[in-house]
C-alpha cells in the first residue's frame, strides 16, 4: 500500500459540523500512569538491585544504554503490558517510558531497540540469575518486617507451553504438551511471590524443590528467629525428602497432599460407610474427617494422615493429606490445607496479567531471566495494592489495576525547568491517584 501522509484526518460530521483531527498534539501517551510504577521503583530500589546483578562485558565508551536504563525499560514494559520485546520498537520513542526508565521525554534520545535487549537478556549467566534470586527474597523481607509469629509458604509448580526449539523444552506427560515447568513460591497470607525457578519441561512437580526450601527457610530463620514457619502443597510434592528436612528445622510444620492408594482407602472403608448411610439418612452432603499413623514402604518411620471422607448425590469423594500439625483434622484440613488453593489465583495472575509464560527465547537461562522480570513486575503490583491499603482498590487484580490507575492518557512536555505531564481533566480515579502518589511520598522506603 502507498504510504499517504494527511495533516489533517475528515471524520463524519456532527450537528452540522465538521469532525476534523490532525497530529499535532504534541507528545502524547497511553501509560503515564506508568509514573507510579517508577515511583515504586524509586523508594524499593526494585531495577537499581537487579542491574547490580548483572555482569557487563560490553565496552564503556561504546555502551549507549546502560544496564539500569536496560532493567527499567523491560521491568515497566511489562508491567504496562507490552511483554513481547518487539514493543520497543513502538515504546522506545514514548514520552512516559523515556522518563519512566529515567530520560528527558524530549532532550535525550530513544529507548534500546528490540535487538539491543534481545542482546541484554541472552547476555545472563548462571551467577547472574542466583544473585538476582536472592534480591527478590531481600526484596520480601524489605517488604515484611519482623517481628513475626507465623509465615506460610505455599510452593507449586505451572506448564508453561514452549513453542520452537528452545533448551530444555520437552513433552510432559500430565500436561500433554512440550513446555517449561516453573517452580513458584508464594507467601501463603499476602500472595508475594519469594522465588521462581525455571525448570526442564519433563521434571517431576518436586524437582528441585529442596534446595529452594533450604536456601528459603535459612534467610527466614535468620530474618525472623522465633517464627512459625509452615509449609504447604499439592500431593506433586509428596516425597519423603522434604518431610525429613522439614522435620529436623526446628519450629516448621508442614501440610501436604497426599496421593490416594488402596491402602489408605481400607483405612477410611468405616468412616466412609458411616457418610453414605448419613447422606442416605438425610440427602445431604456429608463431609466427615479422621487422622491416622501411616508409614509408606519408602518412609523410615510413620507419620500423620488426614482424611476428609465425602459422599453428595455424585458419590464419594475422598482426600488425604500428611502432616506434623497436630490439630484437630478437619481445622487443618478445612483451614490450613484447602486455604493453598490461593496459590493458584497468583499464579494465575502471574500468567494471564503479567504474561509470565512469554519466555520464547531460544537460551534456558535467558528463559530464567525473563521470568525473574516479569516476577518483579508483578512485585510493583504488589507494593502498588500494599500501598492502596484502605481504597477500593486494595484487592483489585493486575488488569484492574493496569486498567484504572496505569493507562492514562496525557501530553507530556518538556521545558527548562520541569517535565508537564497534563492529565485528563475528566480522570475518573484523580482523587485515589493524588492520594496514592501522598502516600507513595510519605511511606518510608
Amino acid at each position: 500500500m502507498e504510504t499517504v501522509c494527511h495533516k489533517q484526518l475528515i471524520f463524519e460530521s456532527l450537528f452540522s459540523k465538521e469532525v476534523v483531527a490532525d497530529f499535532a498534539g504534541g507528545r502524547i501517551t497511553s501509560d503515564a500512569g506508568g509514573l507510579l510504577l517508577r515511583e515504586l521503583d524509586q523508594r524499593y530500589r526494585i531495577a537499581e538491585n537487579a542491574a547490580r546483578c548483572l555482569h557487563d562485558p560490553r565496552e564503556g565508551c561504546k555502551v549507549k544504554h546502560d544496564l539500569l536504563t536496560l532493567v527499567r525499560q523491560r521491568l515497566f514494559a511489562i508491567a504496562q503490558g507490552y511483554e513481547d520485546n518487539n514493543d520497543a520498537a513502538t515504546l522506545a520513542k514514548d514520552p512516559a517510558f523515556k522518563i519512566m526508565a529515567g530520560k528527558a521525554p524530549e532532550g535525550d534520545g530513544d529507548l534500546a531497540s528490540q535487538p539491543t535487549l534481545s542482546r541484554f537478556e541472552n547476555r545472563v549467566t548462571a551467577k547472574d540469575l542466583r544473585r538476582l534470586s536472592d534480591r527478590l527474597l531481600e526484596l520480601y523481607l524489605k517488604t515484611h518486617p519482623g517481628p513475626r509469629k507465623v509465615i506460610v509458604l505455599d510452593m507449586d509448580g505451572t506448564d508453561d507451553p514452549t513453542h520452537g526449539r528452545q533448551q530444555l523444552s520437552f513433552f510432559h506427560g500430565y500436561y500433554e504438551e512440550h513446555m517449561y515447568h516453573p517452580l513458584l513460591v508464594f507467601d501463603g497470607r499476602d500472595g508475594f511471590p519469594l522465588a521462581a525457578v525455571l525448570r526442564p519441561g519433563n521434571t517431576h512437580s518436586s524437582h528441585g524443590a529442596l534446595p529452594v526450601l533450604k536456601r528459603l527457610i535459612k534467610k527466614l530463620k535468620q530474618a525472623y528467629p522465633g517464627a512459625l514457619i509452615l509449609f504447604r502443597a499439592d500431593a506433586g510434592f509428596a516425597v519423603p525428602a522434604l518431610y525429613s528436612y522439614l522435620e529436623d528445622q526446628p519450629e516448621t510444620r508442614y501440610v501436604i497432599g497426599f496421593i490416594t492408594n488402596n491402602r489408605l482407602l481400607a483405612k477410611t472403608a468405616p468412616l466412609l460407610l458411616k457418610a453414605q448411610r448419613q447422606y442416605q439418612e438425610t440427602g445431604e452432603k456429608q463431609r466427615l474427617f479422621t487422622s491416622f499413623s501411616y508409614q509408606a514402604e519408602s518412609w523410615t518411620k510413620p507419620r500423620r494422615i488426614i482424611a476428609k471422607v465425602e459422599y453428595t448425590h455424585l458419590g464419594a469423594n475422598q482426600r488425604f493429606v500428611v502432616t506434623n500439625l497436630s490439630r484437630n483434622p478437619q481445622f487443618v484440613y478445612d483451614d490450613i490445607y484447602v486455604l493453598r488453593a490461593d496459590v493458584e489465583n497468583r499464579i494465575k495472575e502471574l500468567k494471564l496479567d503479567i504474561k509470565a509464560d512469554r519466555l520464547s527465547c531460544h537460551r534456558f537461562l535467558a528463559n530464567q531471566f525473563r521470568l525473574l522480570l516479569h516476577t518483579a513486575a508483578y512485585c510493583l503490583f504488589w507494593l502498588l495494592r500494599h500501598h492502596l491499603q484502605g481504597t477500593e482498590l486494595a484487592t483489585a487484580q493486575v488488569h484492574t489495576l493496569r486498567l484504572k490507575l496505569l493507562k492514562i492518557g496525557a501530553r507530556i512536555r518538556e521545558t527548562s525547568r520541569r517535565i508537564w505531564v497534563h492529565l485528563a481533566s475528566g480522570y475518573p480515579y484523580r482523587d485515589l491517584l493524588a492520594a496514592l502518589l501522598q502516600n507513595l511520598r510519605a511511606s518510608p522506603g
